[in-house]
């Protein structure tokens, strides 16, 4: 008897010492994908733009917003490098980009007014025609059209990205490290599955509540 209850004692404590390894490798494994996800993050400024309604003519609406202001950035932060760099002179043109919207809504024949507040936002996965995003926390540009009810639409301005020269070959893409740009233009297994846990990853905090999901 005394045999047997020493046994399972054992049997007990090595899975438990399984069970707390298997924990610690969980942790450290999700340490570093999280590092990772911030890390490309603290290398982009990303665009979100809200539209008044769903109704098509406010998403049309949203789309021409958009593209102004997408190329009133494209020149403003032309041969900008430098990220922080980037969000101070976004930071100082804030009325010009309210301006610049609202432009384009009265040119469309529409009297709503156009915010816009650049701060952290949380993202889901996103999927563009030459790269993918991992969902996570990402500095942005949000512009709200009326009383912003709509879809959004988001991608990229700095770097560039967005735009539909941007390759993984591109300059626009040298702003990241090599494997930054594997991570989110590979179809290589590996980059694969570690995009893949980046994403279950920001899905675990999201259930935790450690992470809101405003996108």
């Amino acid at each position: 008897m005394d045999y047997c209850r020493r046994f399972l004692l054992m049997k007990l404590k090595k899975w438990e010492i399984a069970l707390i390894c298997a924990l610690v490798l969980t942790f450290l494994c999700g340490a570093a994908l999280a590092k990772e996800q911030e890390d490309l993050s603290g290398k982009l400024i990303r665009l979100h733009v809200v539209a008044n309604s769903d109704s098509d003519e406010d998403q049309a609406l949203k789309l021409q917003v958009r593209d102004s202001i997408l190329e009133y950035l494209t020149a403003l932060l032309e041969g900008t490098t430098d990220r922080e760099k980037a969000v101070e002179i976004i930071e100082s043109r804030m009325d010009s980009i309210v301006e610049v919207s609202e432009a384009v809504i009265r040119e469309q024949g529409y009297g709503y007014q156009a915010a816009a507040i650049i701060a952290a936002e949380d993202f889901p996965t996103r999927e563009y025609d030459t790269f993918s995003l991992p969902a996570g926390e990402y500095t942005s540009l949000r512009i709200v059209i009326g009383g912003g009810g709509g879809r959004n639409w988001w991608c990229v301005i700095f770097p560039p990205l967005c735009l539909s020269a941007a390759t993984a070959d591109s300059e626009a893409f040298r702003q990241l490290t090599d494997e930054q740009i594997r991570l989110i233009t590979s179809d290589e297994p590996e980059y694969v599955i570690k995009f893949k846990s980046i994403e279950w990853l920001n899905k675990i905090k999201t259930w935790l509540g450690l992470q809101g999901n405003k996108g």
